[in-house]
């Protein structure tokens, strides 16, 4: 398939410095940025939703949609937060005769990598009360708490969490990598069950779907005999980013 040529779209003097414009180049919509004397272009479409780029706030180099508040790279069209997670397509811009031109790209993500830092997730021990074995060898009987897959430990607590699901990519708060740790201590006040404490994220601090999460997660895990109570604790730090999802939830969503 031939390259697409260059289009004019503006004058150098109708951007301001910093500045964003939607234009149209062959018939695709674009948005138009110039900033530290620099221009850019990528779709104007939030590959969360289809939200219009052009019309949301621009700080520096991240321009956010204005529905969620998902922020993309405007050099090079990557997904910087939830709840995007794919990257819009960036374009070629020149500066010639005094106007601004682009040149579509036929793939997203043409212009580069994704620019935010990846963190490692944490190391999570994993938890032995689930092993009938470990029980034995610390010479206790089995467990008042004790269900059908099991004592109650944080192996059982992260699969009932797989039951919580991001409203907006229905994707398991586990596989996300939004839960940050899980505590069991015995609940003083009722002898035999557990009270149950949950370190966990948001996709941003901002996260529309916090309440619901919060309320959902509680309910998934308090719903077990075992539980006494659930607490959940919100952990900002480190901030989440799409490299602590798992591969599952990489393929759910289409992420290679």
């Amino acid at each position: 398939m031939p390259m697409a040529d260059f289009v004019r779209v503006a004058d150098v003097a109708e951007l301001p410095d910093p500045g964003k414009t939607l234009v149209e180049v062959d018939g695709d919509m674009v948005a138009l940025f110039h900033v530290g004397g620099t221009y850019y272009a990528i779709d104007d479409v939030c590959t969360h939703d289809g939200g219009p780029l052009a019309d949301g706030e621009l700080r520096d180099h991240k321009i956010a949609c204005p529905r969620h508040g998902a922020k993309f790279d405007i050099r090079t069209g990557a997904a910087l937060s939830m709840p995007a997670v794919r990257p819009t397509r960036a374009h070629d811009v020149k500066v010639e005769d005094g106007g601004v031109w682009v040149r579509l790209r036929a793939d997203a993500g043409a212009g580069g990598p994704p620019l935010h830092g990846a963190v490692a997730a944490p190391v999570v021990p994993i938890s032995t009360c689930c092993t009938p074995a470990a029980s034995r060898e610390a010479g206790g009987s089995p467990a008042e708490s004790t269900g059908p897959g099991g004592p109650l430990c944080e192996d059982r607590v992260r699969e009932m969490l797989k039951e919580v699901k991001d409203p907006e990519l229905f994707v398991n708060i586990v596989d996300l990598g939004l839960i940050y740790g899980v505590t069991l201590s015995p609940a003083a006040d009722v002898p035999g069950k557990q009270h149950v404490a949950i370190d966990m994220t948001m996709t941003s601090p901002a996260c529309p779907a916090g309440p619901q999460l919060i309320a959902d997660t509680k309910r998934a895990v308090g719903a077990s005999p075992e539980v006494s109570a659930v607490e959940v604790r919100i952990v900002m730090d480190p901030p989440w980013t799409p490299d602590r999802m798992t591969e599952a939830a990489r393929d759910q969503l289409g992420i290679f």
